[in-house]
């Protein structure tokens, strides 16, 4: 094979070939527009790469040959122009390969290569309308979505998310479970009925497709009968499947007792029926079909890629679907005996996918092999790529420290952890396996280039957005007086009707740190515990918010008796708290030890809370160390990280940020409205799933 290059007037260094291109009776007629150029700046900016190509060997009935990609002044003729397509502004938004004039008609839409086609999206809050390049019909699969059931971030991401999806043209389906806890919450569900005319009835066993109303497999003892509700809502179907297992009290997952015994069949259960749904309901007329995009979340929706490869794949159904897993908390695999893969549904010679085996000083005792299975791997081992809700906790699983017991198996898969390329203010995308055969007649190829610049970072994951709708202190209810980055005056009025709710004394100029969260080790709520005597010796106040483990919440009782005039516990969750907490405290303490990606902290900025946090996963990348000396003494930053996480490290941070709080009252302004001024929301991060998006369906299956 020949090598592979780029050369263009940015001057990219030349690199290697990857794969093996098959090239007979090659037609160069374009069939769809690339995607991936709106991220790309000056490097292509002036002038048109060259896609040449050049065949040397026979291999079958093709040939074997290998493209160079060059200047367009260095090489006429006998390749394909990358041309770039630019906005008013002149910055590159996307490319088109077309071929030289005369060798093949250029095609303007992406409708002649998709289902979907070219879409522009709705104003959002002001933002400017932006293009959406193809559509897709998209499959979120999860085990909570607020507003119908959240215990964290994963329900908001799944609440929120698809609706921008859909705002953006996408076609959008969310399957989560109808729980009904015999509380307030079960209201949630009001709006959505019962489709009774797809009543399904799914014999958990069998993996053959029979007559009738649906898909029939044989495990868990034998058939068992859900249903499905829908919401249509926002622009998207929210269908909820309805099983008896789903109707208990308690969270989705558990109870004060601690997780349900029947988890990984309740969540099975799901899986199977999300299969089943794009191919049989018939939602707004007609069902989302074949050619779907399933977007599955942690490993309660991790069973859908491996139903997809083992069960779909060899009959046909589902090949021209992708599957995109997003972790959230690689730390709840969804581990259980080996003995219970006869439960899921799976033929025998896929127990690799799921098989795990526990080091020797995890199992029990002697006699314990360590054998279970583990269907977050089984996830990992057969989804087209994967995605992470943080770029820096999409680092993390990679290691020994932040794997658990995973981290290879994620290494080894690192190609489809995407990434973008940053360089100062620029972002470059790296295209990665940018497969030929999806836009001309090629059986198979790859085209890789990368993109390389001096200080440049390799960041994969996509942070979260937040709901700046309802996150908004311009217009907040919950809160005692509204404020916006132009007007701060509203944020000490908040401060003090937050004190007298709580009973503290009235002082608007004392320090107010506050935390939200559950009461776990995870979140550092031992550090918190070891620093409050250390730290409420000065003039300051502590508020907290939240609920967990029985050992903290006592510890919160006992400390607010212990310092009536300096510290409050809300053992607890409670919306409007939350709020008046995020807006009236000046400070936000995280001291997680690890944070996939966080929201509170984002929560915070936006209300000019200053977040002092660990410098893990999530909050390192959103949150901006306050730097005094740069940009001329103006100073720059949106609050502290500290690192590493041990209490002494914690209570340095916060003395400087309670400092800087009290004597540099124009440094802290402006820490202030540089957190306000951030941009969180979730159109930012869609433009980016997108992205990704266009990769999955570039690249073949990854299981066939």
């Amino acid at each position: 094979m020949e090598s592979l290059c780029i050369v263009g007037n940015g001057g990219v260094s030349p690199c290697q070939s990857f794969t093996r291109l098959e090239t007979t009776n090659v037609s160069f007629r374009p069939r769809a527009q690339l995607g991936f150029g709106c991220f790309v700046r000056e490097r292509c900016k002036d002038g048109n790469l060259v896609i040449a190509r050049s065949g040397r060997s026979e291999v079958g009935n093709s040939k074997d040959g290998n493209f160079a990609v060059e200047n367009e002044k260095e090489r006429k003729g006998g390749g394909l122009i990358l041309g770039p397509e630019r906005d008013a502004s002149g910055s590159v938004i996307g490319f088109n390969l077309i071929p030289p004039p005369g060798d093949g008609e250029v095609l303007k839409s992406h409708k002649d290569a998709t289902t979907g086609g070219t879409e522009e999206a709705e104003d959002i809050e002001g933002v400017e309308k932006v293009q959406t390049r193809v559509t897709h019909s998209i499959v979120f699969v999860t085990s909570e979505a607020a507003p119908y059931s959240k215990t964290g971030g994963l329900g908001d991401v799944c609440g929120s998310l698809p609706i921008v999806l859909a705002a953006r043209g996408h076609r959008v389906m969310v399957v989560s479970p109808r729980y009904l806890h015999g509380g307030q919450a079960d209201k949630n569900y009001a709006g959505a009925s019962e489709l009774d005319y797809t009543k399904l009835r799914i014999n958990l066993g069998s993996g053959l497709r029979t007559s009738g109303w649906g898909w029939k497999v044989y495990c868990f003892g034998g058939e068992q009968e859900v249903a499905f509700f829908h919401e249509y809502r926002e622009g998207v179907d929210w269908v909820f499947v309805d099983h008896p297992s789903y109707h208990r009290p308690g969270n989705p997952y558990g109870d004060s007792r601690g997780a349900f015994g029947d988890n990984q069949f309740r969540f099975t259960l799901l899986c199977h029926a999300a299969c089943e749904a794009p191919l049989v309901l018939p939602l707004g007329g007609y069902t989302y079909g074949e050619k779907c995009l399933f977007l599955v979340n942690d490993w309660h929706a991790g069973l859908v890629p491996v139903l997809l490869a083992s069960k779909y794949h060899p009959y046909g159904v589902y090949k021209d679907a992708r599957t995109i897993l997003v972790i959230h908390n690689l730390a709840h695999q969804g581990v259980e005996p080996a003995a219970t893969y006869t439960n899921l549904g799976l033929a025998s010679e896929w127990y690799g996918a799921l098989g795990w085996v526990f080091p020797t000083w995890a199992r029990t005792h002697a006699l314990d092999t360590g054998e279970a299975v583990n269907v977050l791997k089984g996830a990992i081992v057969t989804v087209d790529r994967i995605l992470t809700v943080s770029k820096g906790y999409a680092w993390e699983i990679t290691t020994v420290e932040g794997g658990y017991g995973l981290h290879e198996l994620l290494s080894s898969r690192r190609s489809v952890l995407n990434g973008i390329f940053k360089n100062g203010s620029q972002d470059y995308f790296v295209v990665k396996k940018f497969c030929i055969s999806q836009l001309y007649t090629f059986q198979y190829s790859v085209v890789h280039f990368v993109l390389e610049f001096s200080n440049t970072i390799f960041s994969p994951g996509i942070t979260n957005g937040i709901d700046i709708c309802e996150w908004n202190p311009s217009s907040d209810k919950h809160i005692a007086s509204n404020y916006s980055v132009d007007d701060l005056s509203g944020k000490v009025q908040c401060k003090i009707a937050l004190q007298k709710e709580l009973g503290l004394p009235i002082k608007p100029d004392c320090p107010l740190i506050g935390f939200i969260g559950r009461l776990d080790y995870q979140k550092g709520i031992d550090l918190i515990r070891w620093a409050i005597p250390e730290l409420l010796e000065d003039d300051v106040q502590f508020v907290m918010l939240g609920s967990g483990d029985p050992l903290y919440e006592e510890w919160m009782r006992a400390t607010e008796s212990t310092y009536r005039d300096k510290f409050r516990g809300w053992v607890g969750f409670n919306i409007p708290i939350s709020h008046k907490i995020t807006a009236g405290a000046d400070i936000l303490l995280m001291p997680s030890r690890f944070e996939p990606c966080g929201l509170n902290q984002l929560y915070a900025m936006r209300y000019g809370t200053v977040p002092v946090v660990h410098g893990t996963g999530g909050l390192r990348d959103t949150v901006q160390a306050f730097d005094p000396y740069s940009k001329g003494g103006l100073g720059e930053g949106t609050g502290w990280i500290f690192s590493p996480l041990s209490k002494e490290s914690m209570l340095a941070a916060l003395r400087v940020a309670i400092m800087t709080y009290r004597d540099h009252k124009s440094s802290w302004e402006g820490i202030m409205k540089r957190g306000m001024e951030k941009d969180s929301t979730w159109e930012n991060a869609a433009v980016q799933y997108e992205q990704v998006f266009e990769w999955a369906f570039i690249d073949p299956p990854y299981i066939k």
